[in-house]
């Protein structure tokens, strides 16, 4: 494990002669996931500068905007995770400390290495809960697994979203190509559902979220992305039980308000509990979609547990199979 600075931001690192990974030590964000032939990171680096979220605040950073999430832009690349919120919180959560995804994208993570395993955990003091997550390098997998822990007396429901963002040089406008195993499909706000072969096969053409269901007669779940001009191909695989939903979130130079400021291309492949980014009640009250529940619950005192990997190489096309996407990542 290596000791850095990654955009102005305290980072560890971890590498293998296949891939390097980087996650930030506030917030634990995965910012990036190297590979070494190509020298891409697909992973999502704002455009604006980084700063550690324990050094914001409204008046000193205005650069950043001044709502609830705020603190979480100040600060946030790649891969972050949502927990026990995904997406905003009530006016009353705002007014009581609580930040657009929850607390996890904020805090300081705890970082050490246990064998050959990098290993980050926080404590969410307003959630009541901790999170741990070990990541390990196989090949040109990253092989992660978190878990989750209620410190409350109460059985909750929680939302849990792997909130990946991918963006330039890999994401080309039109160019990049996508898939991903979903059945069903909806816009965020509409109430009739969409074709999902016209949503997820390439970046970054409009703004907006869709909620994405996964092929339930699969227990696995994935996406693949592929970038033409690299020639590169990254891909998260995962328990389709853990996470039955694929929300798509693109930014096409459309947020005018800071941070943004017109100037910001990206594409959210976020796997979740929870179709869509909404407040708690909302969440709670809507209950489920297609059939399928739009939140977890978590026992008192109890743990949740779940295993996914990611894995990136250099590929000339995309796959179109899982059983492709695991025959180019394949090391002999």
């Amino acid at each position: 494990m290596l000791q850095t600075r990654f955009h102005n931001r305290r980072a560890v690192q971890i590498e293998n002669d296949f891939i390097r990974v980087t996650v930030t030590v506030e917030g634990g964000h995965i910012a990036e996931i190297l590979e070494k032939t190509s020298g891409i990171n697909p992973l999502w680096i704002p455009p604006w500068p980084s700063i550690e979220p324990s050094s914001y605040s409204p008046a000193d950073h205005p650069e950043y905007g001044s709502d609830a999430e705020s603190v979480l832009l100040s600060g946030i690349m790649g891969h972050n995770l949502c927990l026990d919120l995904f997406g905003p919180p009530s006016e009353a959560e705002a007014a009581a400390g609580l930040k657009v995804h929850g607390e996890a994208g904020i805090v300081l993570h705890d970082v050490m290495l246990e064998g050959n395993s990098l290993v980050t955990g926080c404590t969410l003091p307003i959630a009541r809960l901790t999170f741990e997550r070990r990541i390990r390098l196989a090949g040109r997998r990253i092989l992660i697994s978190e878990t989750v822990e209620n410190l409350s007396k109460l059985d909750r429901p929680i939302a849990w979203t792997q909130h990946v963002t991918l963006g330039p040089p890999f994401l080309e406008r039109g160019k990049t190509q996508f898939r991903a195993p979903a059945v069903k499909s909806r816009a965020l706000g509409e109430a009739c559902g969409k074709p999902p072969e016209q949503i997820l096969t390439s970046a970054a053409s409009s703004s907006g979220y869709t909620a994405h269901l996964l092929d339930p007669a699969s227990d696995r779940a994935w996406f693949f992305a592929h970038s033409p001009i690299s020639n590169t191909c990254i891909g998260y695989v995962w328990n389709r039980a853990d996470f039955p939903w694929l929300g798509i979130w693109e930014e096409n130079h459309s947020r005018a308000g800071a941070p943004w400021n017109a100037r910001t291309l990206t594409r959210g492949m976020e796997f979740s509990a929870s179709p869509f980014p909404e407040p708690r009640k909302n969440m709670i009250e809507r209950s489920s979609l297609f059939d399928t529940p739009c939140y977890r619950w978590i026992s008192a005192k109890s743990k949740l547990h779940v295993e996914y990997y990611a894995a990136i190489a250099s590929a000339a096309a995309i796959p179109e199979s899982l059983n492709q996407f695991e025959e180019l990542i394949y090391v002999k």
